[in-house]
């Protein structure tokens, strides 16, 4: 895997407005310099500097004109501060920095370390405010300009007003220049953060906009590589390529990273992304994005792409989600000296918490179809066929945190799902459900199920669908035997556990509201019976023919008479199955019964209708 060199992803945009304060930070923050002002200094007054220019790395800050006010620095302190060279660190420095403001009408940001491309950034009307103890009350910029020459990511871009409040300039200097454990308490790097009317073009054309970013509460924490260290570690890596020992530092980095950062909030109104050419053309558009550490929302999303298709969801949000678990595998895989396997790779996966969507619209383009002979072509002088509409009110998936990458508990939840008819054609089960006279599908789905590590049980809590004017499925059940050899991430191990799994309880429930009517109606006009007629034959093969397939035990006996009585009058049918041996019946036992029989008779059978 290597870093794209495709278009810029939607994270240049969000992370290079970041990414400016920052950097504007790190120009105020190494102003103090090497030099140590003295304690008896000189009164207050405005120092300005011409053509200063500051490296850091592969980082060059430069800035015509530099003036620090109200400091008690002269313009040869100021001067030695600015001097690069040996001396104490940037943080013990800006601890003695003191200014009513320092300005720069431009500053100007240059990476010249990076491969295949050149990026600027360009600041106008640059000012910190109120710098105490290398602590900056504001920090404001009229706005900026980004150029990307070079590579095929090159492009052009812009930012609007930029504000950052109580921003620690002493933080910065430490996370990105001084090494630390990775387990000291985290240092607040800013209280808030805000750019307007962000910008950026790509060679291709694609254009991303955001009316504002707002942060709120960024802290991190110091690591062993420092910040820049572990960045510049990631910089244009061929994964794939990379040696054992190699690839194990680059996974330990990436977890002392996850853990050093923590973000109180971000949020962004007005995004869209446009992409020009016309074979890959889309546009997506997003009122708002909201972040914070366990959760992600995203709210009025629209997205419409080449031929037709289009799609908009009122709301996307994510709850409880925590990278904890990715955190842990990252440094389990940094102990191999092997590459990893796509099990061990499985662990990566973090607890993903509850997502759920409301009101998703979903329009998508008819299938275009070639005429096979002159008399087809003559069809496509009609109107073309309406685009499919699939629409879904609510729906919601809940994971339990996972074990050895798979969740051990799950909800899904669907309702309000609405489709045509003929988009499930050929579904079986509901490929004929337009014969029934049904044209739209109102359709509610659940998926519940849990494991208990102690019992050594999985439970279906209920899996079902209904739908409306049509009526209910409904399952629920208990499997024994589940023990924590089915997560295992090799599928041979946990394939093989599975054959120990027990069914322990079934029950089944089925209500009609309107489909089993429509089944007999159609169904009596195929056969030229009358509905009558057919129920009453449908009867006769339910109370004699079922009982008969399953061996004519009680069990059998009792959900033929059930059944027989559903299709007389019908509206609920439940049958529940549980084995006499409450160790319940085992996989293998199932495959060698010669007949239905052998089962039902080791089986408690429940059946009634009403």
């Amino acid at each position: 895997m290597t870093c794209s060199k495709g278009r810029p992803l939607l994270a240049w945009a969000t992370g290079a407005s970041a990414c400016v304060l920052v950097l504007l930070g790190a120009g105020s923050a190494v102003q103090p310099g090497a030099a140590r002002a003295q304690e008896a200094a000189s009164a207050v007054q405005d120092v300005t500097l011409q053509d200063v220019t500051l490296t850091f790395g592969d980082t060059v800050l430069k800035a015509p004109r530099l003036t620090a006010s109200g400091t008690r620095l002269s313009k040869d302190e100021l001067t030695a501060l600015l001097k690069p060279g040996p001396g104490e660190s940037w943080a013990a420095r800006l601890v003695r920095l003191d200014a009513a403001s320092l300005a720069m009408p431009e500053l100007r940001v240059e990476r010249t370390g990076t491969a295949g491309a050149t990026p600027v950034v360009t600041y106008r009307d640059v000012v910190a405010r109120d710098v105490r103890a290398g602590r900056a009350a504001e920090l404001t910029a009229a706005g900026a300009s980004i150029l990307l020459e070079g590579g095929p990511q090159k492009g052009t871009g812009t930012y609007g007003r930029m504000r950052a409040t109580d921003l620690d300039l002493t933080v910065l200097a430490r996370l990105y220049g001084e090494p630390g454990d990775g387990k000291s308490a985290l240092q607040r790097i800013y209280a808030t953060f805000a750019v307007d009317d962000v910008a950026y073009v790509d060679a291709r054309g694609t254009a991303v906009k955001i009316a504002r970013i707002e942060g709120r509460d960024l802290s991190g924490r110091q690591i062993p590589a420092t910040w820049t260290g572990a960045l510049q570690a990631f910089t244009a890596v061929d994964y794939e390529r990379l040696a054992p020992p190699e690839r194990a530092r680059l996974m330990s980095l990436g977890a002392d990273l996850a853990e050093a950062v923590s973000v109180g909030s971000l949020e962004a109104t007005g995004l869209s992304i446009q992409e020009a050419k016309p074979r890959d053309a889309f546009s997506l558009g997003i009122a708002r994005l909201g972040l914070t550490g366990a959760g992600l929302l995203l709210e009025d999303i629209r997205f419409a792409g080449i031929d037709g298709a289009k799609a908009r969801l009122a709301r996307l949000s994510l709850d409880g989600f925590s990278l904890g678990p990715t955190i842990a595998a990252l440094r389990k895989l940094a102990t191999l000296t092997t590459p990893p396997s796509d099990g061990e790779l499985r662990l990566l996966t973090p607890a993903l918490g509850t997502l759920a969507l409301k009101d998703l619209s979903l329009d998508l383009p008819p299938e275009a179809k070639a005429p096979r002979d002159p008399a087809d072509r003559a069809l496509t002088d009609r109107a073309p066929p309406a685009p499919t509409h699939v629409g879904l009110r609510d729906g919601s998936m809940n994971f339990a945190p996972p074990r050895d990458g798979v969740p051990t508990a799950g909800r899904l939840s669907l309702s309000g799902l609405t489709l045509p008819a003929s988009a499930v054609a050929g579904v079986p089960g509901l490929g004929s459900l337009g014969l029934y006279g049904y044209s739209d599908l109102d359709l509610a789905l659940v998926a519940d199920t849990s494991w208990d590590e102690a019992a050594r049980e999985l439970k279906l809590g209920e899996v079902s669908v209904s739908g409306k004017d049509m009526g209910s499925l409904r399952l629920n059940g208990m499997i024994g035997g589940i023990g924590p050899e089915v997560f295992n991430p090799d599928m041979a191990v946990s394939s093989f556990a599975m054959l120990s799994a027990t069914a322990k309880a079934l029950d089944l429930t089925i209500e009609n509201t309107g489909l089993f009517d429509r089944f007999i109606a159609a169904q009596s006009k195929v056969l030229s019976l009358k509905p009558e007629e057919l129920k009453q034959e449908y009867v006769t093969a339910s109370v004699f023919g079922v009982p008969a397939i399953l061996g004519n035990s009680a069990g059998a006996k009792a959900i033929g008479a059930a059944m027989g009585q559903f299709v007389t009058k019908p509206g609920t049918l439940s049958v529940s199955l549980r084995p006499k041996n409450a160790a319940g019946i085992g996989m293998l036992e199932f495959s060698a019964a010669p007949t239905p029989a052998a089962l039902f008779d080791r089986l408690e059978v429940n059946a009634k209708a009403n």
